[in-house]
């Protein structure tokens, strides 16, 4: 029987933020002690992840001089080399100080978006030390909460100019480095930049150099806006853009709950492990989860492990319904295979197609049998297939 216990080839990677989340909230202080990053990494390993990624100031507290600064570093590298783990992905945070309180690449003040360039900079030369080959963008400030405060226009130009300078120096010095842009709705601000996977795309197109940016969508994010996450994932693939992706879990329209995988919606998370799966997706399976407050340390490892076993179970689960030879009759009846053939055939022209007549009585009372077909997706997920 499998015991879906990960391994390193699974690619599950976790950020310091997740695991070291202290449990903090708008109206609760925090319920957890600090989490140092290196036993961060080793207790990762243990539960068998195969990465770690990391905020500038979760692994290196603000204010650190650099003899500390060096000290910690020195311990995290030892903490990766002992256990295997690598850093696949870095970021970094332009939210939390009060100067980014009206944004960092965004923000009316010239003086912040000048230090936020400046604090990307100097943790991406960190990043590509450690490895990493990804750099996610989240901005969480770079929003508004009224619209006489902030010119939306100039705020994009902005936006654009700080891709354009970021990926101008990462040519410059050579890395092999992209960035993911992570969408998000609001929360911390009442609306957020780049709301969704489709305002990310767009704005990419704008960019000098569009080959180097995606997007990291985050489960929570689109469905905050009650958008189908599976939805934006294929349309990221679909682009060539899905370059990071952050799992967790969500239940409905409210603030971002940061649930484990698997805790939100059980039936999206199972077609979204299916399209991972199918679409031959090779990134990580990044986890960014926070464990409820509810939980002491004990409590947060288990929340840890339980993302990955429950994107195993998934996993085997998608597997067994594209397997079943009803299904595959289930998506013929729905005419799903069908889908992928062109509408205009090699060597038609417009004109055969326009010379074509069609018996609408007889196609429209055609029924598509989805029903039947998601019902058996169910019964996969339920266990009773």
């Amino acid at each position: 029987m499998n015991d879906y216990r990960p391994v390193p080839a699974d690619r599950f990677t976790f950020g310091l933020w997740t695991v070291g989340w202290r449990g903090v909230n708008t109206f609760g202080e925090p319920v957890r002690p600090p989490l140092d990053g290196a036993d961060a990494v080793r207790r990762l390993a243990d539960l068998g992840a195969s990465g770690v990624t990391f905020h500038d100031d979760d692994l290196i507290p603000p204010g650190s001089s650099d003899t500390d600064r060096e000290a910690i570093l020195k311990r995290f590298r030892a903490a990766l080399e002992e256990t295997g783990l690598t850093v696949p992905m870095a970021t970094t945070n332009l939210f939390s100080h009060p100067v980014f309180r009206d944004g960092g690449f965004t923000s009316n003040s010239r003086d912040v978006r000048r230090y936020a360039i400046r604090k990307v900079i100097r943790n991406i030369d960190l990043a590509v030390s450690m490895g990493a080959r990804t750099y996610v963008c989240w901005g969480g400030q770079d929003g508004a909460e009224t619209e006489a405060g902030k010119n939306d226009a100039a705020a994009l130009d902005r936006l654009r100019e700080a891709f354009d300078i970021l990926c101008g120096y990462v040519r410059e010095q050579g890395y092999d480095l992209r960035f993911a842009i992570e969408p998000k709705p609001n929360e911390p601000r009442g609306d957020i930049l780049l709301p969704t996977v489709g305002h990310a795309l767009a704005f990419i197109n704008e960019l000098e150099h569009p080959e180097m940016v995606g997007v990291n969508p985050e489960v929570g994010h689109e469905q905050m806006a009650g958008l189908n996450f599976a939805h934006g994932v294929a349309q990221a693939l679909w682009a060539g853009k899905l370059f990071h992706i952050d799992l967790n879990g969500q239940r409905g329209i409210k603030y971002d709950q940061d649930l484990r995988f698997g805790a939100g919606d059980v039936k999206e998370a199972f077609f979204l492990v299916d399209l991972l799966e199918s679409a031959g997706y090779d990134g990580p399976r990044h986890f960014d989860f926070k464990t409820p407050r509810s939980e002491d340390m004990s409590g947060v490892w288990e929340s840890a492990s339980a993302c990955m076993r429950n994107y195993l179970i998934l996993r085997e689960k998608a597997k067994a319904f594209r397997a079943d030879p009803e299904v595959a009759e289930a998506l013929a009846a729905s005419r799903v295979p069908e889908l992928s053939e062109s509408t205009l055939g090699r060597g038609e022209s417009l004109s055969d197609l326009l010379a074509e007549e069609i018996d609408l009585a007889e196609v429209g009372e055609r029924g598509y049998h989805f029903e039947r077909l998601d019902q058996l997706a169910l019964d996969h997920l339920f266990g009773v297939r």
